[in-house]
């Protein structure tokens, strides 16, 4: 005759424990999760980018529309300072035509 094994709730607790460490151990999720974690840079909002560059949001759409970069997320416009900054390094070492002479001004 077998013998009947009747599982108690520890069992099954260890079972489900053991199972979702099996599956987390083996996710590609997860490496792909660290690589992000070394340092995330939070979004920054419209009002904090014109704070920090002190400057107008008519400005700041401006400078949207000459192509600074943006992200929408769910209707709302953010930011991520690195991108503004290199936005705006690559901007100054363009030369400047003044209209009014038609001569190349250095920034």
């Amino acid at each position: 005759m077998d013998t009947l094994f009747i599982p108690n709730e520890n069992d099954f607790r260890r079972w489900i424990k053991e199972a979702v460490k099996e599956c987390l151990e083996n996710s590609p999720i997860k490496t792909a999760n660290q690589s992000h974690k070394t340092e995330e840079e939070p979004l920054l909002t419209r009002k904090e980018v014109a704070y920090i560059f002190r400057v107008s949001l008519v400005t700041l759409h401006e400078w949207m529309k000459q192509g600074l970069p943006f992200h929408k997320q769910g209707g709302r416009v953010h930011f991520l300072r690195s991108e503004v900054m290199d936005y705006l390094k690559q901007k100054r070492r363009q030369p400047f035509i003044d209209p009014e002479t038609d001569r190349i001004v250095e920034k």
